[in-house]
């Protein structure tokens, strides 16, 4: 049977639809069981209203209550680079702890992408160089979470340019075909809103295999775009996937956060690779 592969229209379509009839969000204390994963392009802090906000966000990273979250544009983009977030708070109201990415002292992660977690021990941690014209990175961690399981967070912001977003989903190919052996997720801000053939996002699939389907975070007060994304190397490991939309969220950043829920039993080290 050939591949349906949705058209930008009936994405825009659906989206409209699903904001006409929003649930309401489900509460950090009512979430479904799992690991709790968000990405979220918090846009410099710099809110709809066009106001510099970092209270906000935290806020919403409050409402969202992550096990784990990929933040971009953490930190300033130019001069020293300094992080925008009060993380030493964030910690102790959360729990939630700075994944370290050496080199940039006054930064909170690398080229703006920032991973915190709230339980297990980081084991490795690297930041990557994007190819392109544009300052864009990635940062690699292998996180144990006990009991046998390990999992690898790729948290990335991809380039504006078209050229530029498939060169750099080649490079992050390049990283999982070295070390494919563990369960991954890839997740940040891919700015890429094209489906189908032309897509910077069909790239993943031979590893990352049919992606996940598009769910609309961009911009924040009417999502029409898809331009965030979560994805795994393992077929099954999320459970469900949704955008963070709330009257906060909608207004703190031009991106909704995107979050999904892991099922821990397929972190297990045993299993088995594609």
């Amino acid at each position: 049977m050939k591949k349906q592969i949705p058209t930008l229209r009936s994405q825009m379509l659906t989206s409209w639809r699903n904001h006409r009839s929003r649930t309401p969000e489900i509460a950090a204390d009512e979430r479904k069981a799992g690991l709790l994963v968000a990405s979220y392009n918090v846009h410099k802090c710099v809110g709809n209203d066009g106001q510099f906000d970092p209270e906000r966000v935290l806020h919403v990273i409050r409402e969202i209550g992550p096990d784990v979250i990929a933040l971009q544009e953490a930190d300033q983009r130019f001069g020293e680079r300094n992080g925008l977030l009060d993380l030493a708070r964030l910690h102790g109201e959360t729990g939630l702890t700075l994944v370290p990415v050496e080199g940039l002292p006054n930064s909170h992660g690398w080229r703006g992408n920032v991973l915190l977690f709230r339980e297990g021990v980081v084991r490795d941690v690297r930041p990557f160089k994007l190819p392109g014209l544009e300052p864009r990175g990635a940062v690699v961690a292998e996180i144990n979470l006990g009991e046998g399981r390990e999992l690898r967070i790729i948290a990335a912001h991809l380039g504006l340019l078209r050229w530029a977003r498939r060169r750099q989903a080649d490079f992050i190919l390049d990283l999982m075909r070295d070390c494919a052996d563990c369960p991954t997720i890839l997740m940040g801000d891919f700015n890429e809103w094209r489906v189908g053939r032309g897509s910077a996002l069909t790239r993943f699939e031979p590893i990352f295999g049919p992606l996940p389907a598009p769910v609309p975070s961009f911009p924040a007060r009417l999502p029409v775009l898809a331009l965030d994304r979560i994805m795994t190397n393992r077929p099954g490991l999320i459970a469900d996937m949704r955008a963070h939309n709330t009257p906060l969220s909608r207004m703190a950043s031009d991106h909704l956060p995107l979050k999904a829920w892991i099922d821990l039993e397929q972190t297990v080290e045993d299993y088995a690779p594609r």
